[in-house]
């Protein structure tokens, strides 16, 4: 289970440009809206849709971090920030590319 007590102050902080950018760069499908780390999922009905939630559940609480959740006919988009620090951390990332490997 990833805390905010087990990881270095340096993950906890948000992230540089540079270093958003490199990060981004390593995820697919993802970008940075509104200062939010941001994918949109298709899915073919909106039950297949709800069932990818239900697992992105287990996954963000094995994190302890979680996202915000726009679900929609067939559309699941996902926005990560760190609203304890302001911004997008080492966290966010993280919890993305878990989200990319359902």
């Amino acid at each position: 289970m990833c805390s905010k007590m087990s990881e270095p102050v340096h993950a906890r902080g948000v992230l540089s440009p540079d270093e958003l950018a490199e990060g981004v760069r390593s995820l697919s499908g993802w970008s940075v809206e509104d200062g939010k780390l941001v994918k949109p999922y298709t899915f073919p009905d909106f039950v297949s849709a709800v069932g990818f939630v239900d697992r992105l559940t287990a996954v963000a609480e094995a994190h302890n971090h979680h996202p915000d959740l726009f679900v929609g006919w067939g559309k699941v988009t996902v926005q990560l920030s760190s609203h304890d620090v302001g911004g997008i951390t080492a966290r966010d990332l993280r919890l993305a590319a878990a989200l990319d490997q359902l």
